[in-house]
């Protein structure tokens, strides 16, 4: 398909299909792309229907992969968030990709959060996947001093072992990179728990990213779509890979955190949402974050709901044409198991 050169807007939410919109700007426009897609297991949103035909949505997920490289600077930067189904056709594209010298794979990361599924005939799923890549500019020969894509380590960079625990001369005084695995969780070490009850390896604040996801009475979860981010999964994106001044784009804006994020932080944002609600809600946040410099937050009232009797379901879960299918399967089962009546019952 022959690209035009549209310049895309600045701090700005194009609404419409993102692959036909991001195929119409020129390539090589953003610094940063943080894309979190619809997972193809049947949440209900404003106007994507979330199931497709497994070969359908492969494809749908490569071109728009295609499309968020086509956008990407040389020296930017590509982070993929994905769940477990489509996870290693994912990586499979991206490493299609690599070969053919269009980015660099540099990580896959593995985000457990708390407040996860209560499932009950299997493990209970509490992660996602994060995939990180960065620029073609990266197959040229540099040196840690001289990387040819952001990577601001100093903003990131948390206290060691070394430093927090054995006193080592040796330890780097400005601390050590998060691990690629965000997953421990202070619960599953309270045996290693200080007398004094002071912070330990575990901090949520110390070398592993232990982050909650929102429910629905969390201040900073707005109510009104079906999936939001945490802020400070993004804000740690944000500080590492991209400087004040640079382009954030988000393909997939919904609720606006990415952009809210990039604009608090002092970045250009831009992204590209399907629905008009939605673009319009995200915006409102993404301008007062970028006016006040503050995280949107809404009260329980806000949110309609009442402290000791939540909904029976808080937050929005399944397609209805995914009820209807299972309505369907109960009712057809409920014939199978019914018995004839005996005559005068």
């Amino acid at each position: 398909m022959p690209r035009s050169a549209n310049k895309p807007p600045a701090n700005a939410v194009a609404v419409g299909d993102c692959i036909d919109t991001m195929n119409a700007w020129p390539e090589a426009c953003v610094d940063l792309v943080f894309a979190d897609p619809p997972y193809n297991i049947g949440y209900q949103y404003d106007q994507y229907e979330d199931k497709r035909d497994d070969h359908d949505y492969i494809d749908w997920t490569n071109r728009w992969i295609d499309a968020c490289v086509h956008l990407l600077k040389p020296t930017g930067s590509l982070y993929i968030l994905i769940g477990d189904e489509y996870a290693a056709e994912t990586r499979l594209h991206l490493k299609a990709l690599e070969k053919q010298h269009k980015l660099v794979f540099r990580n896959w990361i593995i985000w457990h959060y708390t407040f996860g599924q209560n499932c009950r005939a299997k493990f209970n799923r509490s992660h996602a996947h994060l995939f990180y890549c960065v620029g073609p500019a990266a197959f040229q020969k540099h040196t840690l001093k001289t990387l040819p894509y952001a990577f601001n380590r100093d903003t990131i960079a948390v206290p060691s072992a070394r430093q927090t625990t054995y006193g080592d001369a040796r330890a780097n005084p400005t601390g050590k990179l998060p691990d690629d695995s965000w997953y421990l969780r202070p619960q599953e070490a309270m045996e290693d728990q200080p007398v004094d009850d002071s912070e330990w390896l575990f901090d949520p604040d110390g070398d592993t990213w232990y982050l909650s996801r929102l429910c629905g009475t969390f201040k900073e979860r707005l109510g009104w779509h079906p999936c939001q981010l945490p802020e400070a999964l993004l804000e740690r994106i944000i500080k590492l890979s991209s400087n004040p001044g640079d382009v954030v784009f988000d393909p997939f804006t919904g609720s606006g955190t990415t952009l809210a994020v990039a604009a608090r932080l002092g970045r250009q944002w831009l992204g590209c949402e399907l629905s008009d609600e939605y673009a319009a809600k995200a915006t409102e946040r993404i301008e007062h974050a970028a006016e006040t410099g503050e995280t949107m937050q809404t009260t329980l009232f806000d949110k309609g709901i009442e402290r000791g009797k939540p909904k029976k379901k808080a937050e929005p879960h399944r397609s209805p044409h995914l009820k209807k299918r299972t309505s369907k399967k109960k009712a057809t089962s409920s014939r199978k198991g019914s018995t004839k009546p005996k005559k005068g019952e």
